[in-house]
C-alpha cells in the first residue's frame, strides 16, 4: 500500500511541512527510518534522530520546531502518538482479512452463527453456543456449550472458552487463553483436599484485549466479571470470583487471587500480585512486582514493594537502604567510641 503525505495529513487533520508529494510504503521506528519508511517523534528523547534519519515522512506535534535540517516530509499533528496509533489502525484494516468458515471446522447444528465470520480449521463449537457477526475465529479454538460471544470479537489460535461463559463485542483474545477453567478450590479433609465444584462462569465485557497464555477461572458461583475496556497483557491471571474494573490495565504476569476486585481506570505493571478478597480502589496505579496484601480504599494512590507501601515512602526508604552499609560502619564506630567515654566517666567517678 502507498500513501503520500497529503493523504495521511487529511486522514489526521494534520499540516505538512515539506514535499505533500512525499509517498511511504512502510512504517519503521524513527531510528531505523530508511527511504519509503513513515515514522513517528512523540518522546523528545528521540528527537536527535530526526535530523539523521532517512524516513521519506515523519509524523511530529504540532509544537515541534526543528533545531537544523531535516531531510524528512513533516506531518505536524496535536497528538503524534495517537495519530500513529490511528495510522496502524487504518493500515491493519486494509491488510487481507481471512474469509469463510472450513470444512475441518466442527461447528455443532444447535450452535447459532452470525453473519460474515471466518472460522478456522479445527475450531469447535459445541451445542448451544451463539457466535456474533463479523468475528474471527481463527484455528484451533474451542468454544463451549451455552458459549456466548458478540460482534467483532477475534479469537486467536488455541484460545479455550469454557461452557457457559460470555463474551461481549470488540474483543482480543490471543493465542493460547484460556477463559473459565475452574477455579482453584478445595476443601481440607484431613490430610488431603476435597475439589469444590465451580458452577459459575465468566463475564468479559465489551472492548477488553487479552494477550496470549491469560487465564480467567471461572467462579465457584455467580460469575468472574472483566468489565469493559480492560486491556491484560500476556500471562495474567485472575482467580474465581475476581472483577477487573472498567478501562484498567496490566501488564504481565499479574495474579489476582480469589474474590478480590480491582477498580476502573488501574495502572498494573508487570509481576504484581493481589492476594484474596481485598478490594483496589479506582485509580490506583501498582508498580512492577508489588504486593498488594490489603485493601486499598483510597482513590488515585501509587504503590510499590511487598507488601506495598505508598511509593514516594518505598522511594524514600530506597535511598536509605543503599546507606545502610556506612551507616551500619558509623554506628559500630560511634558504639565503640560510646563504650570507651562510658569507660572513661566510670573511672573518674570512682576517684
Amino acid at each position: 500500500m502507498e500513501f503520500s503525505a497529503e493523504m495521511i495529513a487529511s486522514f489526521l487533520k494534520g499540516e505538512v511541512a515539506g514535499n505533500k508529494n512525499s509517498v511511504v510504503t512502510n512504517y519503521a521506528k524513527i531510528e531505523e527510518g530508511k527511504n519509503g519508511d513513515l515514522c513517528f517523534l512523540s518522546n523528545p528523547k528521540y528527537e536527535h534522530y530526526i535530523y539523521t534519519t532517512d524516513a521519506s515522512i515523519v509524523v511530529v506535534s504540532d509544537k515541534f520546531s526543528p533545531q537544523s535540517e531535516v531531510k524528512a516530509t513533516l506531518i505536524k499533528v496535536e497528538d503524534p502518538y495517537k495519530a500513529f496509533a490511528d495510522l496502524l489502525v487504518l493500515y491493519v484494516a486494509n491488510k487481507p482479512q481471512p474469509e469463510g468458515v472450513s470444512e475441518k471446522a466442527s461447528i455443532s447444528e444447535k450452535a447459532t452463527i452470525g453473519e460474515n465470520n471466518y472460522i478456522g480449521d479445527f475450531t469447535v463449537v459445541e451445542d448451544g453456543a451463539k457466535i456474533g457477526s463479523n468475528c474471527k475465529i481463527y484455528p484451533q479454538v474451542y468454544i463451549g456449550l451455552g458459549v456466548k460471544i458478540g460482534d467483532n470479537v477475534t479469537l486467536r489460535p488455541g484460545v479455550k472458552i469454557y461452557e457457559g461463559c460470555v463474551l461481549g463485542n470488540n474483543i482480543e483474545l490471543h493465542a493460547g487463553t484460556i477463559i473459565g477453567s475452574d477455579g482453584f478450590g478445595y476443601a481440607p479433609v484431613g490430610d488431603s483436599y476435597e475439589k469444590i465444584p465451580q458452577i459459575g462462569n465468566v463475564i468479559i465485557e465489551d472492548d477488553v484485549d487479552m494477550g496470549s497464555n491469560c487465564t480467567i477461572d471461572r467462579s465457584t458461583m455467580g460469575s468472574t466479571i472483566i468489565h469493559k475496556g480492560v486491556k491484560l497483557d500476556n500471562l495474567c491471571h485472575c482467580a474465581h470470583n475476581t472483577e477487573i474494573g472498567e478501562n484498567t490495565v496490566a501488564a504481565a504476569f499479574l495474579g489476582v487471587a480469589g474474590s478480590s476486585k480491582v477498580g476502573k481506570n488501574c495502572v498494573i505493571a508487570g509481576q504484581v500480585g493481589i492476594v484474596g478478597h481485598i478490594s483496589v480502589a479506582d485509580r490506583t496505579t501498582i508498580g512492577s512486582l508489588a504486593g498488594i496484601t490489603r485493601t486499598i480504599k483510597e482513590e488515585n494512590g501509587s504503590y510499590l514493594g511487598f507488601p506495598s507501601i505508598d511509593s514516594n515512602l518505598f522511594k524514600r526508604i530506597h535511598v536509605i537502604q543503599k546507606k545502610l552499609p556506612d551507616m551500619y560502619t558509623e554506628m559500630r564506630t560511634m558504639q565503640k567510641e560510646i563504650a570507651k567515654l562510658k569507660e572513661t566517666i566510670e573511672k573518674f567517678e570512682t576517684k
